[in-house]
């Protein structure tokens, strides 16, 4: 038998038997460090336990494996106290309850990370009913993205009866 057959029966090398082995432990060495640590720093771990092998070697066997390190979550600065703005007056005193339908809203806007970026989303709810009347998303968190909220909210009354509830 010759060739490609052969080649199929034949026991793996001893380089892919190493290969096995250390990626085992590059798997262990990734778990053990909550699975955030990449190739620089998992090869600094072999290397402290006193394995031989290149950084580029790790890299390889980590890309095989479907291993990355988890990038950090970068926090998204939302406020700005220290402006000189109007700010808006606080006529709920955060008092978020009705008695009636229709009588207060409440809006807010919120960035969500994404794979692609910040999506922000501006939603507002009416409290009595606590039902999302109007809501928007935009890569932009600017003024257009609160006035354009509109286009994608209802009335409550047509809200409620979105949701089956009675009026």
């Amino acid at each position: 038998m010759r060739g490609y057959y052969a080649w199929c029966k034949r026991e793996p090398s001893q380089r892919k038997r190493e290969d096995e082995r250390l990626g085992k432990r590059i798997e262990d060495a990734y778990q053990n460090n909550r699975r955030v640590y990449g190739s620089p720093r998992l090869h600094a771990e072999l290397k402290e336990q006193g394995v031989r092998c290149g950084r580029k070697r790790v890299a390889r066997l980590m890309r095989e494996r479907g291993i990355s390190a988890k990038a950090k979550r970068r926090k998204m600065k939302t406020t700005d106290s220290q402006h000189t703005n109007p700010v808006a007056a606080n006529l709920l005193q955060r008092d978020f309850t009705a008695d009636a339908p229709n009588t207060k809203w409440v809006a807010d806007i919120t960035g969500i990370g994404t794979a692609e970026g910040w999506l922000y989303l501006a939603a507002v709810v009416e409290i009595y009913s606590r039902y999302v009347v109007g809501w928007a998303m935009s890569k932009e968190r600017d003024e257009q993205l609160v006035s354009t909220r509109g286009r994608n909210g209802a009335h409550p009354t047509e809200a409620r009866s979105w949701f089956g509830a009675s009026l």
